[in-house]
Order: C-alpha cells, then sequence, then structure tokens
C-alpha cells in the first residue's frame, strides 16, 4: 500500500501528463464539427525507436438509428514519426470494408491497438459487423442497422503489410451482460501480454472493463469481465478504461511496483438535463466522456484504488469538458500522454503533450519538509 502523500504525487504526474492547456493538436478529424474525432488508439514505438500512432477516424452518425445509415467509425489509420512525435505522416489505411470477415460485414471501426512484440506488429482493432445478431430471448433489442461489437488481430513484418494481413478473430462474447466487447488496449505484465478492453451489455446501459492474459500464440484465455467496478459518484454508469502504464521508479517510488490505469467515465450514458439550481459541470455520458485514473500494487488487478473518487481528474477546458482514450507511452526520453480533446466547435482532435524524464522525476521526487 502507499500513504496519501505517494497519492498525491500520482495525482500530480497525472495532471503533468495529461495538461490540457499545453497538449498540442497532432492529428485532425475529417471535420471540425460535433460527431467528429480522431483517436481511440495508442502510440508505441517501434524497432529502431521510431513512433507510431494508430486510431480511428469517426464521422457524424447515431447507433440508435443504425450506423448503416452513415460513414460513423469509417477509417483506422496509423501514422508514423522519425522525430519524436514533432511530426506524423499517414503510412496506413484501413477501410471498413478492408476489415470485413466473410458473411459479416464492419458498419464501424472502433478502438484500435497496435503492439511490435521484437518480431511483427500486430493490431488488435474493435468493430461493429452485421450477421452476428444477439441471442435468445434478446433478439428485440439489436436495433434496426446496427450490429454488435468484437474484436480481430491483424500481424505482419511492417505496418505498412498489416494492408494485406489476415483479419482473424480475436476476442467476441455471446453473453447479454458483455455482448459488445470493443477499445483494445494492451500491457505487457507478469504473465505476458495481457488484452484489456470495454464491455457493454445487450442494452446499451454501462461501459465496463476486462482483461485477457494472452498465451505465448498470442490468443487471448478466458476473459475476466468487470474487474474494474464502476464508482460511486461521477463515473457511477461509465468506467472505461483506456491505458495501463507502470509508475517509473524515481522518487519516492524507486522502491515500489505500481502501475496507473487511466480510464474514460460518466454519470449516465446518454446526457440529461441538469436542474436549474444544480452545480453545473461536465458529467460525461456517451461519446462524451471525461477522464480519471486509478493505481495497482504489484499488478494485482483485483484491488484497484481510484484517485478519482469523487470527481474527474481530466476535463477539457473547451467544449463539452471531453476528455477520453488516453494513452501513455513511457520511453527513455520521457513520457508521451495522447488523448481525444473536445473543442469549442464540437469536435475531438487527438492531442499529445511529452513530458521529460528529468520533469518527471522532479514531480516524484520526496517533498521538501
Amino acid at each position: 500500500m502507499i500513504d496519501s502523500h505517494m497519492e498525491s504525487k500520482l495525482r500530480e504526474l497525472c495532471r503533468l501528463l495529461i495538461d490540457q492547456e499545453i497538449a498540442r493538436i497532432v492529428v485532425e478529424p475529417y471535420d471540425r464539427s460535433r460527431g467528429h474525432w480522431f483517436g481511440g488508439g495508442n502510440l508505441v514505438a517501434g524497432p529502431k525507436g521510431e513512433l507510431y500512432l494508430v486510431g480511428r477516424y469517426r464521422n457524424q452518425g447515431d447507433s440508435r438509428t443504425g450506423v448503416a445509415r452513415g460513414t460513423r467509425g469509417l477509417e483506422l489509420a496509423v501514422f508514423r514519426s522519425d522525430d519524436q512525435g514533432r511530426s506524423f505522416r499517414k503510412v496506413l489505411a484501413l477501410s471498413k470494408q478492408d476489415l470485413s470477415l466473410p458473411a459479416m460485414s464492419v458498419l464501424s471501426i472502433e478502438g484500435t491497438a497496435l503492439r511490435w512484440n521484437g518480431d511483427r506488429f500486430q493490431l488488435f482493432v474493435s468493430t461493429e459487423k452485421d450477421g452476428v445478431g444477439y441471442p435468445r430471448p434478446f433478439q428485440s433489442y439489436l436495433k434496426s442497422g446496427t450490429g454488435v461489437w468484437s474484436i480481430d488481430c491483424l500481424e505482419a513484418e511492417s505496418v505498412e503489410s498489416l494492408a494485406s494481413a489476415t483479419v482473424s478473430p480475436c476476442l467476441a462474447s455471446d453473453d447479454p451482460e458483455h455482448i459488445h466487447v470493443k477499445d483494445p488496449f494492451l500491457f505487457e505484465s507478469d504473465r505476458g501480454l495481457m488484452l484489456l478492453f470495454c464491455s457493454h451489455p445487450f442494452n446499451w446501459t454501462c461501459s465496463n472493463t476486462g482483461f485477457a492474459h494472452c498465451g505465448s500464440a498470442g490468443d487471448p484465455g478466458r476473459p475476466t469481465y468487470g474487474f474494474f467496478p464502476r464508482g460511486n459518484v461521477w463515473d457511477v454508469a461509465i468506467a472505461r478504461g483506456t491505458c495501463v502504464v507502470n509508475v517509473p521508479k524515481l522518487g519516492v517510488f524507486a522502491e515500489s511496483d505500481l502501475q496507473l490505469m487511466f480510464y474514460d467515465g460518466g454519470e449516465c450514458v446518454r446526457d440529461h438535463e441538469q436542474h436549474a439550481q444544480s452545480v453545473e459541470r461536465p458529467r460525461g455520458h456517451s461519446c462524451e466522456e471525461i477522464g480519471g485514473a486509478a493505481w495497482f500494487a504489484d499488478q494485482q488487478w483485483d484491488r484497484p484504488h481510484r484517485l478519482s473518487r469523487y470527481e474527474p481528474l481530466f476535463v477539457s477546458p473547451y467544449g463539452t469538458g471531453c476528455s477520453r482514450y488516453v494513452d501513455v507511452l513511457d520511453r527513455p526520453e520521457g513520457m508521451y500522454a495522447t488523448w481525444q480533446q473536445a473543442q469549442q466547435d464540437g469536435s475531438q482532435p487527438l492531442v499529445m503533450n511529452f513530458v521529460s524524464r528529468e520533469a518527471i522525476e522532479s514531480v516524484l521526487a520526496p517533498s521538501l519538509p
């Protein structure tokens, strides 16, 4: 366990990484208007130290009326940087048709995760597919024009050659309590690769976080659903993990083995009108979540400790306040943080903030008496 002083240090580190004021836009959405964004992915280092940024473009669309009526999650894209994140160029684009399986067409592309395993690139992608259906007696809950979410995997020797890689099913569920699995993110644990993900029930009333350990072949084992329970205040309806990263062994944490998990939260799934006399605040809802963080000790995933029990840690100063899909990459030079940030025009571009190793060490250093 850690004391309150160490917890305050973790909050300082979180706010240093997710600095809403100095973050810069690195990928614009296809339109600067409500319902358009880019993100939901991660940043990873390649074999020669180059950086790859993966995410998906989303255009306006409403799943309640059928995503087949619009473009919605229309493209998975990977960008490359050869100058430590100062600039990026697109090197891969995959459409819904590219990611479709026989007898299962992709209706929308959602969260993605890219990994270099020392030999090959692995690309995990969640898509909404038709041709699946709900189990009995829940068929009537599946709205016309919509499908079921699941996670697939592609592997290739280079990012560019992922364009011709086979799309292989990776993780799916037929249990109504968590029939939709999506938004994969990855962590190299003591037991090997962990595939973490978001899940939704058949009636889309909440968002939850689960994980599965992958074996040497890369196939996920039996999933653990809902290991990170939803909170009791601002995140009572949504608690969707997006990133797990080891706390640097610096300063007061030099002898600790701690992990930080960033997550998206919300008080409700659909936006509700606020009472005229209540404290006005971003409450978070589907597609407009706000952010929090938690810590684990020694990779004990069944013992999460929230750093954001009563209120979110991350709120955009613009628009709806939405701040979501945080990802953090730890490199020798420092830590790179990316996330989707609400803008005044309603869009959500992907923003980035880099924090040097020296700045991190300064924040985690013991405080002077």
